[in-house]
């Protein structure tokens, strides 16, 4: 039989590129997705006739649990601290007949790391931490109970049980166009290249001197379909529960370079009048979006070595800087900048 798929975050960007992958490779599998109303199923249906549609959000409980039930693997994209949620996926999956094994696959967040610099808020200033899920994986799992994503992923860690198998995925910051029915735009460097252009100059957090890792979000999804087809194998060789977290990246990168390098791509446009980047505090980084400070100024280092090892999960995509001048051409159109409109910022 098909396994059935509950997947969450469907016209997200993280959740509706990994649904592509998923149908595109594994056609048969048979895939509910959550969407909040009629216009959402509409863009999803358009593009996936074969999955199913239940309508609803993440604080339906009851539907959550029914629709879990039904199921052998939840794979969850959408909010990655929305507890209830979390809970009611749970118990839906623990309601399945004894000695059926389900799996829940959930998304978490590099910024599960970067405890330290919002403790400190030394923001922009370089760290040699490197963490790595495999060796490392005690220090993964024994953060600050404050630490951002700490609560939900533990709620995740300690349902794991011989019938309830579980699994945490770790994306970093994600680049490229998504191939989903709906939102195919990331946000932290989409975001930087977008205020970049309306700011009429580039800028980087403190002294942009801090690093995070990258994925291209084709790469990422190649990673969640290699753990939902372990899980469709019945666990395959993956490690699941207190040791199931799955980080991704292709490298890292550090934000003063992107900004840079941003602020180069846009002024080459003619989008820009210059390619100097100017320094913001946290004040200024928080106005341009909630927490910019953390998303642009924040340290979270690490290795990926779990998928590596035991999915055979490689990244193939081009790497962060291949990209840059993309997503600010990109940017440049969304807010309405054209050629004409270029020379009259140079002005």
């Amino acid at each position: 039989m098909a396994p059935k798929i509950l997947l969450l975050g469907a016209t997200g960007y993280i959740g509706g590129d990994a649904l592509f992958a998923l149908t595109q490779t594994h056609p048969d599998y048979e895939i509910t997705c959550l969407v909040r109303n009629s216009d959402k199923g509409a863009q999803v249906a358009s593009q996936y006739s074969r999955a199913t549609l239940v309508y609803g959000d993440l604080d339906d409980t009851e539907l959550l649990e029914q629709e879990a039930k039904k199921v052998d693997i939840v794979l969850n994209c959408a909010n990655s601290d929305h507890e209830v949620a979390i809970k009611a996926l749970l118990t839906g999956l623990r309601a399945r007949e004894a000695g059926q094994r389900v799996f829940l696959i959930h998304t978490s967040g590099n910024l599960l790391l970067s405890f330290p610099d919002i403790d400190r808020k030394t923001f922009g200033e370089a760290s040699t931490k490197i963490y790595d899920d495999w060796e490392g994986i005690s220090e993964i799992t024994s953060v600050p109970a404050h630490a951002p994503h700490r609560s939900a992923d533990k709620i995740i860690i300690e349902a794991d049980a011989p019938d309830l198998k579980t699994a945490i995925v770790v994306p970093p910051t994600i680049y490229g166009q998504g191939r989903g029915p709906s939102n195919q735009r990331s946000h932290q460097v989409p975001d930087m290249a977008k205020f970049t252009l309306e700011r009429k100059g580039g800028f980087q957090v403190g002294a942009g001197r801090n690093a995070m890792p990258n994925v291209h979000v084709y790469d990422l999804s190649d990673c969640y379909m290699r753990i939902v087809e372990a899980a469709v194998q019945g666990g395959g060789r993956m490690t699941w529960g207190k040791e199931g977290y799955y980080f991704t990246e292709n490298g890292e990168h550090v934000w003063g370079h992107v900004a840079k390098a941003i602020t180069v791509a846009a002024h080459k446009q003619g989008l820009i009048p210059s390619d100097e980047v100017q320094t913001v505090d946290e004040e200024a980084a928080d106005e341009m979006i909630p927490r910019g400070a953390v998303l642009w100024g924040a340290n979270s280092r690490y290795r990926a070595l779990r998928a590596r090892k035991l999915l055979d999960w490689s990244p193939k995509e081009k790497g962060l800087d291949y990209y840059i001048p993309e997503a600010v051409s990109s940017e440049a159109k969304s807010i309405g900048l054209v050629p004409g409109h270029a020379a009259k910022v140079a002005g």
